[in-house]
């Protein structure tokens, strides 16, 4: 299963970073499986009523929320893209400040979300949901890395063979 999550979430990610929408998003999950995220993670979880309708409410709150904060993440590496070959202090300081406030906010978020769900769903299925999230999450920030160069254009694949 993480294999078929591993293609799904590469082809978004690179999609995202792209197209810079969370709509072509939803497009690639449907056009591969059929399904969108939210199906996949139901599918996941496979929770029977009634755990399954107390935690379809609460990850359609998590998700309004998740996507405008990788709308924001998209902005943030587009400010980067376009202010990459004046970068200076002032600039760089902005951009990682933003981006760690980024996945602070996430984090702060999914934990929020666990603790809910924790409630509704009990411990081990909230735990399930905390882990998929955060797996398909660091899939597609490493997807995302890869494609933004370094500053100072530090060769990455000098990096992988030290």
């Amino acid at each position: 299963m993480k294999r078929v999550f591993l293609f799904a979430i590469i082809l978004i990610s690179v999609q995202s970073f792209a197209q810079s929408t969370l709509k072509e998003d939803v497009e690639v999950i449907q056009s591969i499986y059929g399904k969108s995220k939210a199906d996949l993670v139901r599918q996941y979880m496979n929770l029977s009523e009634p755990q399954a309708s107390a935690f379809q409410k609460i990850y359609d709150e998590y998700e309004v929320s998740r996507k405008a904060l990788g709308q924001q993440k998209v902005q943030i590496i587009n400010d980067y893209g376009n202010n990459y070959a004046t970068l200076d202090d002032a600039k760089a300081a902005q951009l990682t400040e933003a981006s760690l406030k980024n996945v602070g906010d996430y984090d702060k978020l999914l934990a929020k979300t666990y603790g809910k769900l924790k409630k509704a769903v009990g411990g081990l299925n909230a735990a399930k949901f905390v882990q998929i999230e955060q797996y398909l999450q660091v899939t597609i920030r490493a997807a995302i890395q890869d494609q933004i160069p370094f500053i100072d254009e530090i060769d990455k694949t000098k990096l992988t063979k030290a």
